[in-house]
């Protein structure tokens, strides 16, 4: 009896002591940080694994069906948040006693989840990587030159994987040797990484009312999401069915793509994005949807042929539509590529000259937070050496294996990659740091480019879309992992932990993200440019590299002018915004923004304008509940609508088809 009595006490002031814990924390005083050991916890792994699954379904539909996937950081550290309260007050609630949920531990769950469905979106299930399949070299034209019958290779588990794992984990690794130079010394603001620390560090300082706001939002809107999803189904007996087809606007406007097609997923992303996004996707919808095609189209017997073979066919619409959106797309790539570089390097040199004046000024200016964040984030060393050796160790393993998986890539352009790529990565990881700018595409562009044109005709395509694919890894996930120690310097969080979650992470998403690939892949039409998932950019990539390989023989007549037009218009509107007055400047659009409609269509643009409508009439009739739920609310819209995949998914697969085609026809 005593021994019961005992135990009932002890774990009474255990509950008391978490409680205490708890309650230092949502006021805001910083305790001293627990050992990394600590703040790496088994029930955090195994959320971020979960929230990574579920991202990396979402992300990936979003990437097959228009390319356009919005930051989901804050999105994860809100789930997160989430998911570890709601445990905890389960285990309360059954009397028992849970450890007490710390910012430190919720920047792990961010950074791990993150790293994860990272791979989704960059990974080149989209773009580079499936534009090696069948469909994609039939979309790009049979007969072209450049376009090599040899230059096919069907997406398949084993390889992509292997690839994933032999291409992302070098990027662990690359800058590891100057974290402390690019956090501490340099103060690099990555303004993405700095969002996410403001928001962790308000979870934990502003108390339970307003978390249980964000809680019973996000599940409400999940809810409504994945219900209305579910209703939907049941009207898509056909291809052109259901209420994603809704002629919203007429049917003549409907003909154009111009419709609202009811999807929660992407009015929610369009409430995450900028509203200058949304407007670029806009005026690249009216421009090309509205005015360009057409026109072009009525050219047809004078500029391409009558009888070209479909829709898709290259020398034909389809073709200027492909190219013109790749003008657009290297137009913008290229100006912020010299501009990032430039203004990297003038930078550096700066800070280099003012370095020993103003250091003893700076330490004095530095708040006793400031102290206390560089001290434990300096204390927290990973040597050098891990970094050394597991560049080299990946980028050994890499270069052997990466030929074998594509023999066209010889393994002495893998080794000059690998050459260039650490100073490629600082590159980029310095201008994300200055800009919030993530410049890895472009730099997977300039080697696909080299690349097609050193390998020739009979291997240029796959040796470029893969060189591409290299480069773009090591670069992206290097970027990545430095805007997460961002993160964990303003959270407290230990960077030995937050590298050892970006790891796991990194791990857990070159298994779960070609998996949750071939939930699509499986279940639906991938590539088709009539259907929902048109997977724009792995035609955008591979017919860069047949221009890359063949030069302005790839283009359609009249195609070569109409391109150095658009390529000169993403150019000067680049200029005009960055030498404008600053009233002017901000609301140039986005020209690599504007290239995704002019293949995809106008009707995502007008889901996510209506989420920035969302977003714009909530902060004027109530601003202060429209920031802290406004990303509750577009998280649940976006998971509830991305988790009916997966049930979708499966119907599709046991030959379930939805029993109602819903279609609208001219009386």
């Amino acid at each position: 009896m005593s021994m019961e009595v005992e135990a009932k006490q002890k774990k009474e002031i255990e509950k008391e002591d978490m409680e205490e814990e708890a309650k230092v924390e949502a006021e805001g005083v910083v305790v001293r940080a627990q050992p990394w050991t600590k703040q790496l916890t088994i029930r955090g792994v195994i959320v971020s694994a979960v929230i990574g699954a579920i991202y990396s379904v979402i992300a990936m539909k979003l990437n097959l069906t228009t390319g356009l996937v919005p930051n989901l950081n804050v999105s994860a550290a809100l789930l997160a948040f989430v998911f570890i309260r709601t445990w905890t007050k389960i285990l309360h609630k059954a009397g028992y006693v849970a450890k007490p949920f710390t910012r430190q531990e919720n920047t792990m769950i961010q950074t791990c989840a993150v790293a994860c469905y990272s791979i989704a979106i960059g990974g080149g299930f989209a773009s580079y990587l499936l534009g090696l399949n069948r469909k994609t070299y039939e979309l790009s034209g049979e007969h072209t030159e450049g376009n090599s019958p040899r230059a096919i290779k069907e997406p398949e588990f084993g390889w992509m994987t292997g690839f994933l794992f032999l291409v992302c984990f070098v990027g662990l690794f690359v800058l590891i040797p100057l974290r402390k130079i690019m956090i501490v010394d340099l103060k690099l603001t990555y303004p993405s990484g700095l969002a996410t620390a403001v928001l962790i560090n308000g979870f934990h300082t502003q108390g339970d009312k307003m978390a249980k706001k964000q809680v019973h939002g996000f599940m409400r809107y999940f809810s409504i999401s994945f219900l209305w999803a579910f209703f939907k189904w049941f009207y898509t007996g056909k291809e052109v069915c259901g209420f994603s087809q809704f002629p919203t606007f007429g049917l003549q406007a409907w003909k154009q793509t111009f419709f609202f097609d009811f999807s929660a997923t992407f009015v929610g992303a369009g409430m995450i994005v900028s509203h200058l996004v949304n407007l670029s996707l806009l005026l690249g919808a009216v421009l090309s949807y509205g005015i360009m095609w057409p026109l072009i189209n009525k050219l047809k017997g004078d500029w391409f042929p009558v009888n070209t073979e479909g829709e898709a066919d290259m020398k034909g619409l389809y073709g200027y539509k492909v190219f013109m959106s790749v003008a657009l797309i290297l137009g913008d790539g290229l100006y912020n590529f010299v501009k990032i570089i430039s203004f990297t390097l003038i930078n550096v040199h700066g800070r280099i000259k003012k370095k020993n004046l103003n250091a003893a000024l700076d330490e004095q200016e530095k708040s006793l937070d400031d102290l206390k964040q560089n001290e434990l984030f300096v204390r927290e060393k990973i040597p050098m050496w891990v970094g050394l050796a597991g560049y080299i160790f990946f980028s050994v393993i890499s270069t052997i294996a990466v030929p074998m998986i594509f023999p066209q890539l010889k393994w002495y352009y893998v080794v000059v990659a690998y050459i260039l790529a650490p100073s490629l990565a600082f590159c980029n990881a310095y201008g994300a740091g200055l800009t919030d700018i993530n410049m890895a595409y472009n730099y997977g562009k300039v080697a696909l480019f080299v690349l097609a044109a050193l390998s020739g005709k009979e291997n240029g395509v796959v040796a470029a879309l893969a060189g591409c694919g290299l480069i773009k890894s090591v670069v992206s996930v290097a970027c990545i992992l430095m805007q997460d120690f961002k993160t964990a310097h303003l959270t407290f969080t230990s960077p030995r932990a937050m590298f050892l979650s970006q790891v796991i992470g990194t791990a857990i998403g070159c298994v779960m993200a070609p998996l949750s690939f071939f939930i699509y892949y499986k279940a639906f039409d991938i590539g088709n440019p009539q259907g929902e998932f048109k997977a724009p950019y792995a035609l955008i990539y591979r017919n860069m590299a047949i221009l890359g390989v063949e030069g302005i023989s790839a283009l359609p007549h009249h195609c070569l002018q109409l391109c150095y037009g658009f390529f000169g218009f993403a150019v000067a509107i680049n200029l005009v915004r960055d030498l404008s007055p600053r009233k002017l400047g901000p609301w140039m659009p986005l020209p690599m923004v504007m290239a995704v409609p002019f293949l995809v269509g106008a009707y995502f643009a007008i889901d996510m304008c209506i989420g920035s409508l969302i977003v714009f009439s909530w902060n004027k009739l109530n601003g202060k509940k429209a920031e802290s739920m406004i990303p509750a609310v577009a998280s649940g819209l976006i998971c509830g609508e991305g988790l009916w995949t997966l049930p979708a998914a499966v119907l599709a697969l046991a030959k379930i088809n939805p029993p109602i085609c819903m279609k609208f026809v001219a009386s």
